[in-house]
């Protein structure tokens, strides 16, 4: 088959969908089949062919709703003269998508949607996006959602949208096969005997910053390091002595009122909550830290395997790659209800939500002091962590491998085309 997947960003550009893209898309070449990504241009893009995946760049940004600009005509030039077999979209509310939308009957290629949540259904200004949504889903010969019960699939079943089937995320077994040689505490300085929790999320300021500080420092441990593991670490504003009078009154007010941001970009506030924190007298005898960095792939791997639990208190999901790769590090999880995490947690096992309320648009915040006693609860509770590590692992291997979903989106577009060669056929028949 010749399939074109288009998402947003791409290899080398970092994030949860980028990673589904390249692992379904690179394991679709390993089966036979020839594949085209359609993605944003980036400068630190090298080559236009990765693992034998072809990647075709365009330079767009935005989407329907917040406005588009760049090469707009010369992507819908590519889509509609493509002699693609498949185009999956990838991601809704993005330009990838959104500029395919209003030409969907134009398109001679199976068209899959893989809509990825929704994030905006409830924000005021996707009001008419969404409304086109209902007819554009019907145009669609397939839709794939990652969950049984998050709130796009439920608003395809509000609109009489059928061609709907469930595929969950997963881990790459290659990755998680082998134990890592890094020893993510020395390069870290952690001490060796402390209690490692690990969260990983980008500084978006929606990935549950921080409330995972607050829960880790609301929580009555001894020797334990919060590692947060983020993309784009920078050297912050303030320097390590905090010798600025103003950003430390920011300080003071931000660590009693952790969703005060005055401004600041998440990064810069996760270096000065833990820079503050960790200067504190207390540590003295706590032996508590919070540790704020960057690791490469390998690194990040490491440091799975090598913690003891993974807090992951985020506002905003889909369906956490993070939480299959806690699965598959055999490291179990405490999670909001965020996405389909209540999902996995009934599939795997593996982990435990975290008390969670919902917001006005409907993103989940961690109960920072009930989310608190639960941390303490699996962390006095070695044979627990025990048990939630195995069974979370043993799911993974049985059902959620990037090799499992990667033959399961096979199957499906075989069918497709299987399925428009039989009618062909009919039709052909039918006439003569």
């Amino acid at each position: 088959m010749k399939i074109l997947h288009t998402v947003e960003f791409y290899h080398p550009s970092v994030g949860g969908m980028q990673e589904v893209v390249k692992q379904i898309s690179e394991r679709l070449v390993t089966f036979g089949h020839d594949i085209t990504i359609a993605t944003t241009k980036l400068t630190e893009r090298k080559t236009n062919k990765l693992n034998g995946v072809k990647i075709v760049e365009f330079n767009i940004s935005g989407n329907i709703v917040r406005g588009l600009t760049g090469e707009i005509e010369e992507y819908k030039q590519f889509l509609l003269n493509s002699d693609f077999d498949i185009i999956t979209n990838f991601a809704a509310q993005q330009w990838a998508t959104d500029i395919m939308l209003p030409i969907l009957d134009q398109i001679k290629a199976k068209k899959v949607n893989v809509p990825t949540g929704f994030s905006g259904l409830y924000c005021p200004e996707y009001k008419d996006y969404f409304e086109h949504m209902k007819i554009w889903m019907k145009k669609y010969e397939l839709n794939i959602y990652l969950s049984e019960n998050y709130r796009d699939i439920a608003f395809a079943r509000e609109n009489n949208i059928t061609a709907n089937v469930i595929v969950p995320n997963g881990a790459c077994e290659v990755e998680f096969g082998a134990d890592s040689k890094i020893d993510i505490k020395d390069k870290l300085h952690i001490p060796k005997d402390d209690f490692l929790i690990l969260h990983v999320g980008s500084h978006t300021g929606e990935k549950g910053h921080a409330e995972a500080i607050s829960i880790f420092k609301k929580a009555h441990l001894k020797k334990a390091t919060l590692l947060i593991v983020g993309n784009g670490y920078l050297i912050p504003m303030v320097d390590t002595k905090l010798q600025d009078i103003k950003n430390l009154i920011k300080l003071i007010i931000i660590n009693f009122y952790p969703r005060m941001n005055f401004g600041l970009t998440c990064l810069t506030l996760c270096n000065m909550r833990s820079k503050l924190y960790n200067s504190g007298w207390l540590r003295f005898i706590d032996k508590k830290r919070i540790s704020v960095t960057q690791l490469s792939r390998a690194e990040t791997i490491a440091a799975f395997q090598q913690a003891d639990l993974f807090l992951f208190p985020s506002n905003v999901e889909c369906s956490p790659l993070v939480l299959f790769e806690a699965m598959a590090s055999r490291l179990p999880f405490l999670t909001t209800d965020v996405g389909n995490s209540a999902e996995i947690v009934t599939w795997s096992q593996g982990g435990i939500l975290l008390p969670t309320k919902k917001n006005t648009v409907g993103n989940s915040i961690a109960v920072i002091r009930q989310s608190a006693k639960l941390l303490e609860r699996l962390y006095y509770d070695p044979s627990f962590r025990e048990q939630l590590r195995e069974s979370g692992y043993h799911k993974w291997k049985e059902y959620f491998t990037w090799d499992i979903i990667a033959k399961t989106y096979e199957s499906l577009y075989l069918k497709l085309i299987k399925d428009d060669y039989e009618h062909q056929n009919c039709l052909a028949q039918s006439v003569q």
